[in-house]
């Protein structure tokens, strides 16, 4: 939470401090180390995964300091020397770090934040990093996918009472904007981002009142501008929507005020939306809004489209904040390399599942774009010394199959990372929560619809360069 009384140093895990302790005495603190972010699979098997929460690891980077209450605890723990409790009593952040930044499309295996510093500040920042990127993007890819199965219809995250968490529903509510939710429940997260905060009543206002058309009519005298009224505490069509629309005739239609919508939170939603249009329409309100929540996911919303339901927009909470079918974004952060005297010295991790092992060396993800159409074309990572040439011809390759080759010329090629710190000083302003959405609405936009279908989505393809492939195939061979 953006709450500056809270020191959220300590959010690490125990073994990024006795293993920074352990390089601490054996001279290893000023070693020169690259880390990678990235993850290995796009959640729900979706074709492509949003990056969001890179302004909340940089307010972390930014205040890392080590309390004497801190420093007080450790001691306690028995685990660390004198030497190495000043050291972190003095703490100072001296990294330089690149990122992909907020909003932008990003796939598997492509470094998403690359860490360079020496090695103790590099690890004590894995378990911030990876809790704010992981949570933020596995949100905002939930929400973008219910977003476009709403297929251009309003969607408002509704998910703050069910997120796990304050901290969950806060930012949860920040990536669910960033991913194309137009509103959210959450007035901290709305107050705090500059986005728009929505809201109907509860079944609770309709129950507190003698009868159904009391609540209704009280609620329109409240709010004659902003009328919109939750129909299904009863029965939506037989007390519901009649009781609606006759507070619409004798209270708003005098004020000369129309009806915002109405919401239904149960039942057989395409029936029963099917019913309330019809029944709105021959009552004159052809422009009061229907909206519908009920755990609903992108599924649910496109199979109602399919049927023909008559919704004007959607509220979703649980299934979005928590992000229910794929809970966990996989976000992992390795060693890349070590620098030594001047010299980059590779690193590679090794697993018996092919795809945890790592990509070695200090790299660079590149997207190519057709120059025509403005699409993406495909993805590289190349080595940090390694250039691509918008102005020349460019082979690809299937670094799994390297016998399938492909020449592309007419593309423009951009690289993926920005600069964020420079010796430890921030250089890069992150842009608002809206502006970060309106990006990622043209990275979309960007890809292809065989890569944003919701069913086998064709692979986009995140290739290497022939000198990253060598050193990695190298490397396997001589040290397997």
């Amino acid at each position: 939470m953006q709450n500056k009384d809270i020191n959220l140093t300590m959010i690490m895990d125990l073994y990024e401090l006795t293993m920074s302790n352990g390089i601490f005495e054996n001279d290893m603190r000023d070693a020169v180390t690259y880390f990678d972010m990235f993850f290995r699979r796009v959640p729900d098997d979706g074709g492509y995964a949003i990056m969001a929460g890179l302004e909340q690891l940089i307010e972390y980077m930014n205040t890392l300091e080590f309390s004497n209450e801190d420093i007080e605890y450790l001691r306690n723990l028995k685990l660390f020397s004198e030497d190495f409790l000043n050291y972190l009593r003095n703490f100072k952040f001296t990294c330089d770090v690149w990122a992909v930044p907020e909003g932008t499309v990003i796939f598997p295996h492509e470094p998403i934040v690359t860490v360079r510093g020496p090695a103790i500040q590099a690890l004590l920042l894995e378990t911030m990093l990876l809790l704010t990127i992981n949570h933020q993007s596995l949100i905002a890819t939930k929400a973008n996918r219910i977003v476009r199965a709403a297929d251009g219809r309003p969607v408002m995250e509704f998910g703050a009472r069910r997120a796990h968490g304050y901290g969950a529903a806060y930012y949860g509510a920040r990536a669910a904007i960033i991913g194309g939710c137009t509103g959210t429940s959450c007035l901290l997260t709305a107050k705090d981002f500059g986005v728009p905060a929505s809201g109907t009543m509860a079944h609770s206002w309709v129950q507190l009142f003698d009868d159904e058309y009391t609540a209704f009519k009280t609620y329109a005298e409240q709010y004659p501008d902003s009328c919109m009224l939750l129909v299904d505490t009863y029965n939506v069509l037989k007390s519901g929507i009649p009781n609606a629309i006759k507070v619409f005739d004798e209270v708003l239609k005098p004020l000369g005020k129309r009806p915002v919508g109405i919401r239904i939170d149960s039942g057989d939603i395409t029936y029963i939306t099917k019913r309330a249009r019809k029944m709105l329409d021959e009552a004159g309100y052809s422009d009061c809004k229907i909206c519908i929540s009920n755990s609903l996911d992108e599924y649910l919303i496109r199979d109602m489209i399919f049927q023909g339901a008559r919704v004007d927009s959607y509220g979703v909470g649980e299934r979005l904040i928590t992000a229910s079918s794929e809970a966990v974004f996989g976000g992992v952060y390795k060693l890349a390399a070590v620098e030594k005297n001047g010299e980059i010295i590779p690193k590679i991790k090794i697993s018996e599942n092919p795809s945890k092992i790592t990509l070695p060396g200090v790299k660079i993800p590149w997207r190519l774009y057709d120059r025509e159409t403005g699409k993406a074309i495909a993805d590289v990572i190349t080595l940090g010394y390694e250039k691509i040439s918008s102005d020349e011809p460019y082979e690809l390759f299937d670094p799994d199959h390297t016998w399938k080759r492909k020449i592309v010329s007419d593309f423009i090629a951009k690289k993926l990372q920005i600069k964020i710190f420079e010796k430890g000083k921030q250089i890069y302003t992150s842009p608002s929560v809206r502006e970060i959405s309106k990006y990622r609405a043209e990275q979309v936009e960007s890809l292809w619809d065989e890569v944003t279908r919701f069913e086998n989505p064709h692979t986009y393809y995140v290739d290497l360069s022939e000198d990253l492939w060598e050193l990695r195939h190298n490397l396997l061979n001589s040290l397997s």
